[in-house]
């Protein structure tokens, strides 16, 4: 019997309507294609909790799933419009029915402040591309999720904020400069969380092209590169980093997922 898998997509439709035009997969695409990498074994559906018009009739069918995985998004979850209420709410419904949750990113955004935490814009700057020098703590080197994982590694990461309140009984997993909490887990409702602050579903070459999609923001707006070279130079440390990467390394916290809900 395959395991049934609920992903909810973060980006609102507007974003991922932009980048297919630019030949961009989606989030629910890339976890879609790291998942296969492991199995074929899976009956997933897909959410999109902003935008979906029969939600109520999800909400009440969310039982007959033995996983939920929640991926990025370009939202960020202190400004308060309905689009993002609707997900955090529909975050707190997951929490009654479904009792393995992995959170990525965006995903463990909502689920800590659904959870009661809070998350604001980082005071360390951001992780464009890539996260660096991630070290697992004493509690994440016994954690199921860093089964294998080498205590000190790189990721791929695409954010500009940072869990700043962690929920009630949480345990925070790993760390780098930029971010106190790479990973965490809490309990809530019936649900154990996983969450990542990190992208180990998405390439490196598909981080590259976000940097290319998003370049304009991410100078004139976002203003973490002064200028074209520095987008550039920057791109060029990706490429370096995607060169020594190694696949099977980069998507362990998935397996590692995928191995303990099927065992539990």
């Amino acid at each position: 019997m395959s395991t049934k898998i609920l992903i909810a997509e973060g980006n609102l439709e507007e974003e991922n309507k932009n980048f297919i035009k630019s030949g961009i997969p989606t989030h629910t695409e890339s976890l879609k294609e790291s998942l296969s990498f492991f199995t074929n074994d899976l009956d997933i559906d897909v959410v999109n909790a902003s935008s979906e018009k029969k939600i109520n009739s999800i909400i009440n069918d969310l039982k007959k799933y033995d996983a939920l995985i929640w991926g990025g998004s370009s939202l960020n979850i202190y400004h308060d419009t309905i689009e993002i209420r609707r997900q955090i709410e529909f975050m707190k419904e997951c929490f009654k029915s479904i009792k393995s949750i992995l959170a990525i990113c965006w995903g463990m955004q909502v689920a800590v402040t659904a959870a009661g935490g809070e998350v604001k814009k980082s005071n360390n700057g951001a992780h464009i591309g890539i996260a660096q020098s991630i070290e697992i703590n004493e509690n994440g080197i016994k954690f199921p999720l860093y089964k294998n994982k080498k205590n000190i590694f790189n990721s791929p990461a695409f954010n500009f904020d940072e869990v700043t309140i962690i929920p009630k009984d949480s345990t925070i997993l790993a760390s780098n400069k930029i971010n106190k909490v790479q990973s965490l887990n809490f309990k809530t409702g019936i649900s154990e969380i996983w969450g990542l602050q990190y992208h180990p579903e998405i390439t490196y070459d598909k981080m590259i092209r976000l940097i290319k999609f998003r370049k304009d923001r991410l100078i004139n707006i976002r203003k973490v590169f002064n200028n074209e070279k520095e987008v550039e130079e920057h791109i060029n440390l990706i490429e370096k980093e995607n060169k020594i990467s190694e696949k099977s390394s980069r998507l362990l916290e998935l397996q590692n997922w995928l191995n303990y809900i099927s065992a539990n």
